[in-house]
């Protein structure tokens, strides 16, 4: 009952491993253990039934028929061994062992020497000596196959033919059944080059499909997380600005014994909560930049820091009546380099000028006070290695449009965005898609700051 039980046992163990499996899985190991039983089918059948003839053959043949088999079973046992590193070697994970061939050969040579010896003193005749040929080198012959080229295969499969034949030949055996094991042999060279080469071919073609898959989608989390950062510094590089802006006003406020400093620390509070919805907004993958409210949000924050700010053509059809999608693309422009000029160089002015040109809307943002320090509106290389720049180059390639950056004279600095009017709206990804726009959510660009009296 317990021996029972244990069988019973290891089987439920074989089927839930089986069940745990994965398709591609599953199909790796009906094909590892197809091949493998090849080589037992061969081993049992053909090798193995023509050797009851030699019972009556004397003690000779009666120990040559039982070394072959022997050695037959031995090779059936490592061939199954190197089918494994063989698939590794096929699929090029893992160089087959050079080393591992050594016994085989050597198994091989002492197969065909027996059957040479079985055939010469009348131990097996006709039909099983064709038979015996057949299954002589199938063990071999499966993990070989999937280690060396095919030419290379069908080259030593030809020598080891007309090597086992020309030693038949020399120990007489009839022209008849020399014929027939010259049969067996293509047919048997054959059939292992049909099934087990093209068979590991799908197997790897599969494999490399599912790690594609998985490498695909790999790069989709790779993906969104580098959205996740560009949006996460889009979203907070101004609004941190603006809270360290706002908390020093405050301070000099406050020194002064101004009460106003209430009302600066007021407004911090107020864009922190809003960087906290911004920042929730971003993770859900809804938040667009609003153009008309990042204008007025931008002309505030650079006046509120002593920068004079001009806007132009916002009004217009390249401001308002452009399509929703090019405005929040234009409005992500209008947020980050308003940043950056916030953050680098010594700017006095600051133009942002919008303007319509054929089939596309044209945004400019130039500032003075670029020969101070490092170009302006360089936010590619701002500490720690910021993406800025290009961050938005990549959401307004999605839209198929293209952002430039450079000096633009004597310590003027510009960036110029061109957006196509015709531009479809990127997803969450940045990718484009036709599905209509979900609702956004509401900006939270603080408001224009009331200038220190």
């Amino acid at each position: 009952m317990k021996g029972l039980r244990d069988v019973i046992g290891r089987v439920r163990g074989w089927r839930r491993d089986w069940h745990e499996r994965s398709k591609l899985e599953r199909i790796d190991l009906y094909t590892r253990l197809t091949l493998c039983s090849i080589t037992w089918f061969f081993a049992v059948s053909w090798g193995l039934l023509p050797l009851g003839a030699i019972l009556d053959e004397g003690p000779v043949a009666m120990a040559l028929g039982a070394a072959f088999l022997a050695a037959n079973l031995a090779q059936s046992v490592l061939s199954n061994r190197n089918l494994t590193p063989a698939f590794d070697d096929y699929r090029g994970t893992e160089p087959f062992p050079p080393g591992r061939l050594r016994l085989p050969v050597a198994l091989q040579v002492l197969m065909t020497g027996l059957l040479v010896a079985l055939a010469a003193v009348g131990g097996v005749k006709d039909e099983g000596l064709v038979l015996l040929v057949l299954d002589l080198p199938v063990a071999f012959l499966i993990p070989y196959v999937l280690i060396v080229p095919v030419r290379t295969f069908l080259l030593h499969a030809t020598v080891f033919s007309a090597t086992a034949l020309g030693l038949l030949a020399a120990v007489g055996v009839p022209a008849g059944l020399l014929l027939g094991a010259v049969v067996s042999l293509v047919v048997v060279t054959l059939l292992v080059l049909v099934s087990a080469r093209p068979s590991v071919w799908s197997l790897s073609v599969m494999w490399q499909a599912e790690e594609a898959r998985d490498m695909q989608a790999r790069l989709a989390v790779a993906e969104e997380r580098l959205r996740f950062g560009r949006d996460m510094h889009d979203v907070l590089g101004r609004n941190l600005s603006v809270i360290a802006l706002k908390s020093e006003l405050a301070v000099e406020l406050a020194q002064r014994g101004n009460p106003a400093a209430m009302d600066q620390m007021v407004e911090v509070q107020r864009i922190a909560r809003a960087s906290q919805q911004e920042v929730r907004d971003v993770v859900r993958g809804y938040r667009e930049a609003d153009l008309p409210t990042e204008l007025m949000g931008a002309r505030g924050v650079l006046q509120a820091a002593g920068i004079t700010c001009t806007v132009e053509g916002a009004d217009g059809p390249a401001g308002i009546g452009a399509p929703a999608a090019v405005q929040a693309a234009l409005g992500w422009v209008v947020r980050e380099t308003a940043t950056n000029v916030l953050r680098h160089g010594d700017p006095r002015h600051c133009w942002i000028r919008l303007a319509r040109r054929r089939d596309a809307v044209v945004l400019e943002v130039e500032n003075d006070g670029a020969g101070a320090t490092r170009p302006l509106g360089g936010a590619d290389d701002d500490d720690g290695g910021g993406s800025g720049l290009a961050g938005l180059r990549v959401r307004l390639g999605a839209l198929g449009g293209s952002l430039t950056a450079g000096p633009a004279g004597d310590d003027l600095f510009r960036v110029t965005a061109t957006v196509p009017l015709t531009a479809p709206r990127p997803d969450a990804n940045g990718h484009l898609a036709p599905s209509p726009e979900p609702p956004s959510a509401p900006s939270a660009t603080p408001s224009a700051l009331p200038e220190e009296r």
